[in-house]
């Protein structure tokens, strides 16, 4: 298997077959974030260079994707702002105003599931710096989603985040994956995305039911979710980490840290 990267702007049927493919592979409330309807489609229209498939022509099948947008930062922590959610508001913002970005933010780097554990989201993350540095921006960000998170959902991010095993390295196996890869920890956010739904959604997201008001663990969840049956509303904050990537591109950025 020699896998080749194709961009969106190469071949845009291919992402007709993503869903399918990637079936499982994030939770399913997940695919249900309050910001992502409104530019779902403009982010294929307005950035296709920035969305790309890891592809095996030889079994015409597709491994893994990437996506992210090209964003305004100043290079501090406090620049980088909420997480995933203001990312996406601030990069299409940056784009309608004509503002030149100094940055890539990651989206999602995902491996399709018959795929794991081959070492591809290396191969992804990686991809992501050369697209970065191709367009001159010097820093890859990634509003990361700690794979081990959903283990700990009562444990504040930014504690979590400081885990560490026995020889130093990173306790998440994303973050460590990411801090191998050149990164560093910059900074952690309760708030990176937000999740809003009914409860009966929320029940069919999550296979539970929920039968009263207040805060409840649920499968897959980073953090709590809240219930509030009389106005019929569930509400969830996914957390993430910040890792920031030097890609050697034109765009200045700070040295890494953590």
């Amino acid at each position: 298997m020699t896998p080749v990267v194709v961009r969106h702007s190469e071949r845009p049927e291919l992402w007709d077959r993503a869903p399918e493919q990637f079936a499982g592979v994030v939770p399913e409330y997940n695919l249900h974030g309050d910001i992502n309807g409104g530019y779902w489609r403009r982010l294929f229209q307005d950035f296709p260079t920035y969305q790309f498939v890891l592809y095996d022509d030889a079994h015409d099948e597709i491994l893994g994707h990437g996506r992210s947008l090209p964003r305004s930062w100043d290079g501090t922590a406090q620049g980088l702002g909420s997480g995933l959610d203001d990312s996406i508001t601030r990069a299409f913002a940056d784009h309608d105003a004509g503002r030149s970005p100094d940055a890539l933010c990651a989206l999602g780097i995902e491996v399709a599931a018959a795929h794991q554990g081959k070492g591809l989201s290396r191969v992804l993350l990686d991809h992501m710096a050369v697209t970065a540095r191709s367009a001159g921006l010097g820093t890859v960000l990634v509003p990361v989603r700690p794979t081990w998170k959903e283990r700990y959902p009562l444990t504040p991010i930014g504690r979590y985040a400081a885990w560490k095993r026995g020889d130093g390295s990173p306790f998440d196996p994303w973050i460590r994956t990411q801090v191998r890869a050149g990164g560093g920890v910059a900074a952690a956010s309760e708030r990176s995305s937000r999740i809003t739904g009914t409860v009966g959604e929320w029940e069919s997201w999550t296979g539970m039911a929920f039968p009263d008001d207040g805060e409840y663990v649920f499968p897959g969840g980073l953090a709590p979710l809240s219930i509030d049956r009389t106005r019929d509303r569930g509400t969830y904050w996914e957390p993430a980490v910040w890792i920031t990537h030097r890609t050697g591109g034109s765009a200045a950025g700070p040295e890494r840290s953590g």
